[in-house]
């Protein structure tokens, strides 16, 4: 499995940003497809994942500020993120869990927000 994200940039806070990741290769119709970001100096954490069902979860400090959502037939998964903060700064970077719970990780795509 491969995974090609875009979108991320410079943004002022309380900007908006649009992140993708494609998937290709050998996509299983039943998956978790999710999103991770790592801020200079800490651990990566979960930011959204969402099944292929569209069940999503999401990390206390993005609730109600971001969006995951996914077009199964594109195999894409998207993060719309909203009123963004300095804190959101970071990495991030697109995850996609097989049914063996195998675990493959997209480059990464840098998101910078200015105070």
């Amino acid at each position: 499995v491969q995974l090609q994200a875009s979108g991320g940039g410079w943004v002022q806070t309380g900007g908006s940003l649009r992140l993708s990741c494609a998937a290709s290769g050998s996509i299983f119709s039943i998956n978790v497809m999710g999103w991770y970001r790592q801020a200079p100096g800490k651990q990566r954490e979960l930011v959204a994942v969402i099944t292929s069902g569209g069940s999503t979860n999401y990390t206390d400090s993005v609730k109600g500020r971001f969006a995951i959502s996914r077009d199964n037939a594109k195999n894409t998964v998207y993060l719309q993120m909203n009123s963004l903060k300095p804190e959101d700064t970071a990495v991030y970077y697109c995850v996609y869990y097989s049914v063996s719970a195998n675990d493959y990780w997209g480059q990464g795509t840098l998101v910078t927000v200015s105070s």
